[in-house]
């Protein structure tokens, strides 16, 4: 039976009449009152609510000519009810009627409850295949969505809802249907944004593998984005080889850049597989037989082999950061000076700031400049100031044993001070990090031998740092063996160390192992160590972590849920999930431990550093906390989330911080800024000029507490890091996680506790140059240009040494009435010359007589017309600028580079930041090469460290005391 909706002629404005009509026994009377009352509900739904059950009744009754009706007419009261459910069941049970309901609304609201519930289903049907078979009805009316957008070419709507159902075969066939190259890097990126079950991710990234390969012309840094996330070394190497051994350059090339993407991106263990499987770089003898008779550094695979070792691009940013450094000394003097030296703390601040400024640039003249200055450091303070050296020489692997050298013992002879002993390890350590095949042996022999707590714990910090995410076990037991001897101070090192070397391994036997020592010890420092290293072993692991997180999370012990917020954030790092989100918001005001409300604070920096926007929202109210702790935390919250981004809505709020009551609330408002400000100047943002000259005032201020003092210090280092040539990067250049930088700043904020862990700040630490390469690898001379203002992107301007007053003699006081008698005098003077001067008129006078003949005043009033015309002739300021390779270029800047359509070169793959391999379009003739301050000869292949990269510098000791 068909039913015909009529036009209304009537209004109706009571439901009471149609209601009783429901009660008659003829249908043909119910189904009257049924077309009414659906034609008028928008107004009677609130009266035919309280009687709801007797449609009910009439759609239960199979009988019922107008059952489908029924079932609409109630699906719009539940609807107005808010109760979506019933609605969207009854919806479903009208068949296609509510698909052609008027109510747009009603409609619209339905069709995302159905969208919603079918990826719920089907997530849950996913990973438990036993549940019932979903609601065909439900599933049939998705589909004709799906219909609709197939027909429209509507792809990524059908993508975005098929990849949160965990419909894997949904994503298959539109990738093999859709003629659209932006679909795939659109779903990777969705891939690694939104997927959280590990098992679902990697299918989808082998799906994606395996579609990019069929390519005729693949995109091959996405595949480099995919055997990343997959650790799949074999598929690397793969690649490497069949694009480096095409005689194409632009193949060759494309290997290169696909190098250098995998080195910025992937762990250590990753990097060494797949270095591992390529293989070994051979050369013809002369007789043509092909061997390991002599390395080729000129081969393909020879160069693949130094550009994944690392080698390759530190090279060229240590070139980059020596002859850049831009670093302003005379604030780093002016701060030591400002400091009470020997107070540790500040003498670790001003420590810590040098080795900021200087950060790969092997800058170490403040040390030798200040000698007096540096021997009043004692303890750890000497621990501190001695790897400093680490990290001001950040990647000069090949010369890390000369530098430190002064502080270790000779061989069989007793260390001077085990402080410097200790820290020249760990400065090993930190100028070896996540590139430390060639040192790591080295450290742990030394490791088997030492048994002063001072010695180990540098070399433990060492091991840790040389062994990131190398998921070697054999180191990792060999600091386990020094954490069982339950030294408080060693242990804590041992805690972290094990988490960097099984850094985003989620391994069960390693977490359990930990956490159950973490239970047994009776140190604090020891079970903080292990929550943290907890928490760098769950990194990037997302729902897998879900359980350890809960258990951690739970513990009664405050020290180990402080490490589950650690592990809340490295795990979902910038995933921006809302449900971990609001955990860690309860968490923040509910815990009953301030360090946990910290540290839960501070992790939504991590999960939001993808869209600062809603870290900005989420923690406005958070800063005006009447906890000090929870504000810190939004601080250090705002500097991780909108690091270099020159925020202002964040620099707002930090604003209302760096006035705050507390100290170390200054102090880690003073931090974030830095972090926030890196890399601008004042005419980037206008608020740069203003907080720098704060961070100088609180310094100087003698009645400034210390923590704050030592926040504006740490602050100063952060801001002009690198020699103002070094930026916070928390992803890489093609978009991934950049593991260093998550690590570094994590652990960095260990320093709360342990003042000696700042100094892993450094490795959030990035060159921002643009650095362009050839198909040799080598640095030719070209030009790009920046189309904007050039002040915009410039260095900010250095302070400039106050020149000294003269002494100025003192006027003698003269009376007013003095005063008025010469001005009477003068007057007199004024109109007798002028009356002269009238007389003598016709009396021709030479130019320069008449110009002796003016007044003061005339003079004066000349100056404007001078002024006017410099101005007329300042030149304009330009637009644009034209700058050369190996030239520093800001994050802020990177839209504004554009390469010259016509030039000698072009880039491989667009810009992003970092090394860029350049296509030659006349190769047959010689480039002109950039000539290399810092230069060294290519070292060979598995052969020993050369000792000739880099000039070391000179031998020398601090003059440090030897009574401990």
């Amino acid at each position: 039976m068909t039913t015909v909706y009529p036009e209304s002629t009537s209004i109706v404005t009571s439901a009471g009449g149609l209601m009783s009509l429901l009660d008659e026994s003829e249908k043909e009377l119910q189904i009257h009152a049924l077309l009414k009352i659906y034609e008028f509900i928008d107004q009677l739904w609130p009266e035919i609510s309280d009687d709801v059950t007797k449609i009910e009744v009439m759609y239960e009754d199979r009988s019922f000519p107008e059952r489908e009706l029924a079932a609409l007419v109630v699906s719009r009261v539940y609807y107005y009810l808010g109760e979506y459910d019933e609605a969207l069941q009854f919806a479903l049970a009208s068949g296609t009627k509510f698909l052609q309901d008027k109510n747009s609304s009603f409609k619209e609201t339905l069709i995302f409850k159905c969208i919603d519930t079918f990826i719920q289903q089907s997530s849950e049907r996913y990973s438990n295949y036993e549940l019932e078979p979903m609601d065909e009805r439900l599933s049939g009316v998705v589909e004709g969505i799906f219909q609709k957008c197939y027909a429209n070419k509507e792809w990524r709507h059908v993508l975005g809802i098929a990849i949160e159902a965990h419909r894997l075969d949904l994503v298959e066939y539109i990738l093999n249907t859709a003629k659209d190259d932006d679909l795939k890097p659109y779903v990777l990126e969705l891939v690694l944004t939104v997927v959280l079950d590990i098992e679902f991710r990697n299918r989808l990234l082998r799906l994606l593998l395996s579609s990019f390969l069929v390519e005729n012309e693949p995109d091959y840094f996405s595949v480099g984005k995919c055997v990343v996330h997959l650790n799949d070394a074999s598929v690397a190497a793969k690649l490497l080889m069949k694009l480096s051994s095409q005689s194409d350059d632009k193949n060759l090339l494309t290997a290169y850049q696909l190098a250098f993407d995998l080195e910025d991106s992937a762990p250590q263990e990753f990097l060494n597989s797949v270095i591992d499987l390529l293989p070994a770089p051979v050369s013809s003898d002369h007789e043509g037989n092909s061997e390991n008779v002599e390395v080729d550094e000129s081969s393909p695979i020879s160069r693949i082999h130094y550009i994944l070792s690392g080698e390759q691009t530190v090279k060229y940013h240590r070139e980059f950061l020596y002859s850049h450094n831009n670093t302003d000394m005379l604030i780093l003097n002016k701060t030591k000076d400002s400091l009470e030296s020997r107070n540790s703390i500040f003498h670790n601040a001003v420590t810590f700031a040098n080795a900021f400024m200087n950060f790969g640039t092997s800058y170490d003249n403040f040390f030798r400049e200040n000698l007096s200055w540096l021997s009043k450091a004692n303890n750890w303070s000497k621990f501190t100031a001695t790897a400093a050296l680490g990290v001001i020489h950040r990647g000069y692997y090949n010369q890390a044993m000369n530098i430190v050298r002064p502080y270790l013992p000779e061989e069989d002879a007793p260390s001077s001070s085990v402080y410097s002993e200790g820290g020249a390890y760990y400065a090993m350590g930190l100028i070896n990090a996540n590139h430390g095949r060639g040192v790591t042996d080295y450290l742990r022999e030394q490791l088997k031998r030492s048994e002063d707590e001072t010695v180990q714990y540098g070399l433990i910090l060492g091991l840790g740092l040389t062994g990131m995410a190398s998921r070697d076990e054999g180191l990792f037991d060999a600091v386990k063996t020094v954490l069982f001897n339950d030294n408080a101070v060693a242990g804590s090192a041992a805690g972290i160390s094990m988490g960097l070397i099984m850094l985003g391994t989620a391994s069960s036997t390693a977490i359990d192992e930990m956490l159950q020592y973490a239970h047994e010890t009776q140190h604090e420092k020891i079970i903080r160590g292990l929550g943290i290293g907890i928490a760098l072993i769950v990194y990037g692991r997302q729902q897998e972590a879900d359980s350890i997180i809960e258990q951690l999370n739970a513990d009664s012990d405050p020290v180990l849920r402080y490490g589950g917020m650690f592990a809340t954030a490295l795990a979902y790092c910038g995933t921006g999930n809302s449900k971990i989100i609001r955990k860690l918001l309860h968490v923040s005001v509910s815990d009953v431990n301030d360090d946990v409300r910290r540290a839960a604070v501070c992790a939504l920096g991590f999960i939001c550093f993808k869209d600062s926007t809603v870290l900005i929202s989420t923690v406005e109210l958070l800063v005006d906390s009447y906890n000090p702790h929870v504000r810190y935390g939004s601080a250090i919250a705002l500097g991780i989330a909108c690091a270099n981004s020159g925020s202002n809505a964040a620099l707002e709020l930090l604003g209302r911080l760096v006035e705050d009551a507390t100290d170390f609330v200054r102090q880690g408002a003073m931090i974030a800024q830095a972090m926030i400000l890196t890399q601008h100047n004042e005419h980037l943002n206008t608020k740069v000029s203003g907080i720098r000259k704060h961070f100088e005032q609180v310094i100087g201020e003698k009645h400034e507490d210390a923590l704050a003092k030592l926040g504006a210090t740490l602050a100063q280092g952060i801001i002009d890091a690198g020699g103002r040539n070094v930026t916070i990067a928390l992803q890489t250049a093609t978009g991934s996680l950049r593991l260093s930088t998550v690590v570094g700043l994590a652990v960095f904020l260990q320093y709360w506790y342990w003042f000696p862990l700042t100094h892993f700040m450094s490795l959030s630490f990035s060159p921002t140059a643009l650095i362009g390469l050839n198909q040799n690898l080598d640095g030719p001379k070209f030009n790009f240009v920046s189309n904007a203002k050039p002040k915009l992107f410039a260095y900010p301007a250095k302070t400039v040494q106050p020149a000294a007053k003269a002494v100025q003699k003192v006027e003698t006081a003269v009376l007013s009435t003095t005063v008025k008698a010469k001005a009477r005098a003068k007057r007199a003077e004024r109109e007798k010359h002028a009356k002269e001067t009238e007389d003598d008129m016709k009396v021709d006078k030479k130019p320069d007589e008449r110009e002796a003949d003016s007044s003061a005043m005339d003079i004066d009033e000349e100056k404007p017309d001078d002024a006017t015309k410099s101005e007329s002739t300042r030149k304009e300021e330009p637009k644009r600028e034209v700058l050369e390779n190996f030239t520093r270029v800001v994050p802020a800047q990177l839209p504004y580079i554009s390469f010259n359509a016509n030039g000698r070169y072009y880039p491989v793959r667009k810009f992003t930041g970092g090394v860029l391999m350049l296509i030659d379009r006349e190769s047959d003739k010689a480039p002109d090469l950039i000539e290399l301050s810092r230069d060294a000869p290519t070292p060979q292949a598995n052969a020993e460290p050369s000792e000739q990269e880099a000039a070391p510098p000179e031998d020398f000791e601090y003059p440090f005391d030897d009574d401990e």
